[in-house]
């Protein structure tokens, strides 16, 4: 193509190339002289030269690449070839490139197996197999199993609900074990001896004949937290020993003696219950006494789980359910070299397995080999005895089958009648349920040894693999002002007690707010942090609800964006962005949470600026983030039900669509009081303003319901906890009084100084100094000092001073005369 006055494109060189690649390269070359853009439309040399192509040329033959472009946009178009056109000459599309993109963020978990973060890979598509160790199940549970079991509920639904995992989740409960054994033991003898009505003198006698051995057990203890415990507990009994004997010494009344005697009993029932069972625990032989107590208990756990708003798990197993397949694990143990049989017990063989290259002994605390105390805990109170402990190859060995002794439940097994270890149950359960290999296991901290490696030892022993656990999640401790919560130690707040004080979403956000894997204190500093967050997050989403109230049809709600909006949607994606990034770090939900309370705040002031300038905010864009938050907090467990934004309004027992219900009616009932305050001011009726006010203040908040009076808008209805509302009032009341009293002090001060000021302005220049006569011994006419009080005259610089002082005075006195004359 060609301007008038330039030459003809002349092609007929590209004829005699049959390359396509250097037929290209001679057009580029040829082209790179030419003007070939001048004018409207192809010629019939350019629709000819464009036919002999076959594709665009390439990006570094420039001239060729434009020149092509521009032929193929300007050929004309029709249903059928033009007679200019050869049959060759196709329009296509211009080439497309994909664009670079960046780095996605991959789950990393930290790895109680290698310690550290590893990138999360499931070892089959998107199923993640999980199992957890369970309670067991003799006591109330408390605020250290609920470290545990939060945390790792917290951990399972971002897996599931954020990154999609498809989480099949076991979990055990241990209702066979030495801890329950022994204690549904005492428990029984314990009700046994009250139901005999021991006299209170037999009571006395029967408390001193247990103390001897506790005394001594005392005495042995060299652990600080057990043997703090065990001061407390003796010091307990006896403050309650001296009262009885004194009673009994002055011959009391029978109910005197009566009343003494039962509080020594209650006091004295750990050391009383001790001693009972060491008398007569092995003549306990009802198997029913020993699942009585698991039972129980196991109810109270599944109230007190489902209080915290933690998921049951898809398959819970019990020891007491699964005894023929623990048999048989152990059976295969034994069969593939590792275990051993003595005296009716089956242990591991540690040294056996250890040896064998296939596999490796302790993988989570290698350090932790010969720690006979910790091995010994595992073993259990009834198990370490010297009989047992000489029964076994190695010290490091444990007991996969116990031999049952006079006072224990008992199975049949092909080593006679006994009951499973401690260890095997997670291993034999988990193998029945899950298999060869499971994606994760999670427990608490202090069970990674001996408890979890001989889980893995066993179960690898079982199976001849070396990865029965992918990836070994650990729960930190909980701790009570730096101490760990533990029962054994009597240290411990039971989840009822927690609940009466906090709900169990300010408990699931204190947990939020720390890392899962590290050790959280559990203090009134800790709860009220999560209290502000739980309030400032609340509060976001009222004043979302109450701008979604207003007004308005159905395209307005779709607003024009400006330079504020375009920048908060730009910090929405940044901080989702951060949010995401903080979960892919190993779940670090105090950072998500530390990013959504940053996205709240820049929210806020957005929604501050628009209200001072008097103008709506963005609904929309409010809403996507109100929704946002929502969700992620859902996912987390934070919020039930179903309420598309913000924390469910009311208990779980009131209707779940209540806000939608009363709203409307609060809205008109809004209305009115404004209109009526409005007419109020108008004609200075402050009766009415009164009654205003204290619908406002005092009313509505008895029914959970808080007005927001404001300048120049409508006035804002929340629904909030009455609670909150009362101790909002409270608190304000207190904050109102304190301002009060403030100033009434301030006012006396302030008297008080006018009162001095007063008193001082009366005394005459001359006055001053004359009564100060420990200080000066000779006045001039005036009244000013001249000498000290040893007769030596003043020197230059202590006259100069007084003299200030003086003239100062003389100026306060006049002042006063001043207001005298002036009748003030």
């Amino acid at each position: 193509m060609a301007s008038t006055g330039d030459t003809a494109f002349d092609y007929g060189f590209l004829l005699r190339i049959s390359e396509d690649a250097l037929r290209v390269e001679a057009l580029n070359e040829y082209l790179s002289s030419r003007s070939y853009l001048a004018g409207y439309g192809p010629s019939q040399a350019d629709a000819e030269a464009f036919a002999l192509l076959c594709r665009p040329p390439p990006e570094r033959h420039v001239h060729a690449l434009r020149w092509y472009k521009h032929i193929a946009a300007l050929k004309p178009q029709t249903n059928g070839q033009t007679p200019e056109c050869s049959t060759k000459a196709k329009r296509v599309q211009p080439p497309w490139s994909p664009p670079e993109g960046t780095d996605v963020s991959k789950l990393h978990l930290y790895n109680s197996l290698t310690r550290t973060k590893e990138v999360f890979v499931p070892q089959k598509g998107n199923k993640v197999l999980w199992y957890c160790c369970g309670p067991t199940v003799y006591d109330a549970s408390h605020m250290g199993h609920a470290r545990s079991y939060i945390s790792f509920d917290i951990l399972r639904r971002i897996l599931k609900d954020y990154f999609k995992y498809d989480v099949f989740y076991c979990m055990n409960i241990t209702d066979i074990d030495d801890k329950i054994i022994k204690r549904a033991r005492q428990n029984y003898l314990l009700e046994q001896y009250g139901e005999k009505k021991p006299s209170p003198s037999q009571i006395l006698q029967d408390v001193l004949t247990a103390r001897t051995p506790f005394k001594a057990k005392l005495a042995e203890t060299t652990d600080p937290d057990k043997k703090q415990m065990l001061e407390r507990l003796d010091a307990a009994v006896d403050a309650a020993l001296g009262p009885l004997q004194m009673a009994e010494q002055s011959n009391a009344a029978g109910d005197t003696l009566q009343n003494q005697a039962q509080v020594l009993l209650e006091e004295a029932k750990d050391l009383l219950s001790d001693w009972l069972d060491s008398q007569f625990g092995s003549q306990v032989t009802e198997n029913s006494i020993f699942s009585l107590l698991p039972k129980y208990w196991e109810g109270e756990y599944h109230k007190d789980m489902e209080a915290l708003n933690v998921l049951p798990p898809e398959v819970l197993t019990r020891v007491s359910e699964y005894v023929p397949e623990i048999v048989a694990f152990v059976k295969g143990i034994v069969d593939n070299g590792y275990g051993y049989e003595s005296n009716g017990s089956v242990y591991f063989d540690t040294a056996n397995f250890d040896s064998c290259p296939a596999h490796s002994y302790a993988k989570l605390v290698p350090e932790a080999v010969g720690d006979q105390k910790a091995l010994q805990e595992g073993e259990g109170d009834l198990s370490i005895s010297a009989d047992r402990l000489s029964e076994k190859r190695s010290q490091n060995d444990f007991a996969l089958w116990k031999a049952s002794k006079p006072g224990e439940p008992s199975w049949d097994s092909p080593w006679g009648k006994g009951r499973p270890g401690w260890h095997i149950e997670c291993s034999a359960m988990a193998g029945s349920i899950l298999g060869e290999s499971m994606d994760i296991h999670g427990g608490g901290f202090d069970l990674r040894f001996p408890h979890h490696d001989n889980e893995l030892a066993q179960s690898e022993a079982y199976f001849e693999n070396d990865h029965w656990v992918r990836y070994f999640l650990h729960a930190g401790h909980l701790t009570i002002a730096g101490c760990k919560m533990s029962k054994s130690l009597k240290n411990f707040i039971t989840i009822k007690d927690a609940l009466a004080k906090h709900t169990a979403r300010q408990l699931r956000l204190a947990f939020l707010m720390h890392s899962w894997k590290d050790t959280l204190d559990y203090s009134n500093n800790t709860m009220e942090s999560a209290i502000q967050y739980e309030r400032f997050i609340n509060e976001f989403f009222l004043n979302v609800k109450d701008i979604l109230r207003s007004p308005t049809d159905i395209t307005g709600q779709f607003e024009k964006w400006e330079a504020e909006e375009i920048e908060l949607n730009k910090s929405f994606y940044e901080k989702k962005t951060s949010v995401h990034e903080a979960l892919c770090d190993n779940i670090d939900t105090r950072s998500a949470l530390e990013e959504m309370r940053a996205l709240v705040g820049q929210s806020n002031t957005y929604m501050a600026a628009r209200r001072s300038a008097k103008l709506p905010p963005n609904r929309m864009l409010l809403q996507s983030i109100a929704l946002y938050l929502t969700d992620m907090l859902k996912t987390f467990g934070a919020i039930e039900g179903s309420e598309p934004i913000g924390f469910r309004v009311g208990g779980n027992g009131q209707n779940a669509d209540l806000e939608s219900t009363v709203m409307p009616y609060l809205s008109v009932l809004s209305d009115f009081r404004e209109d009526v305050r409005k007419i109020a001011r108008e004609k200075k009726v402050t009766e009415l303003l009164r009654l205003c006010d204290e619908l406002r203040d005092d009313t509505l908040p008895e029914l959970g319901v808080r007005l927001e009076d404001r300048d120049g808008l409508p006035t804002s209805v929340k629904l909030v906890d009455k609670e909150t509302l009362l101790k909002e009032r409270e608190e304000k009341k207190k904050m109102e009084d304190e301002k009060k009293k403030k100033k009434e002090e301030a006012a006396r001060k302030k008297q008080e100084q006018e009162m001095a000021k007063l008193a001082k302005m009366k005394v005459k220049p001359s006055e001053m100094f004359q009564s100060e006569t420990d200080k000066y011994s000779n006045f001039d006419e005036t009244g000013f000092p001249m000498h000290d009080a040893e007769g030596k005259e003043l020197s230059k610089g202590l006259a100069k001073k007084l003299r200030k002082l003086y003239e100062a005075q003389e100026k306060l006195y006049n002042e006063y005369l001043q207001s005298t004359q002036n009748g003030s």
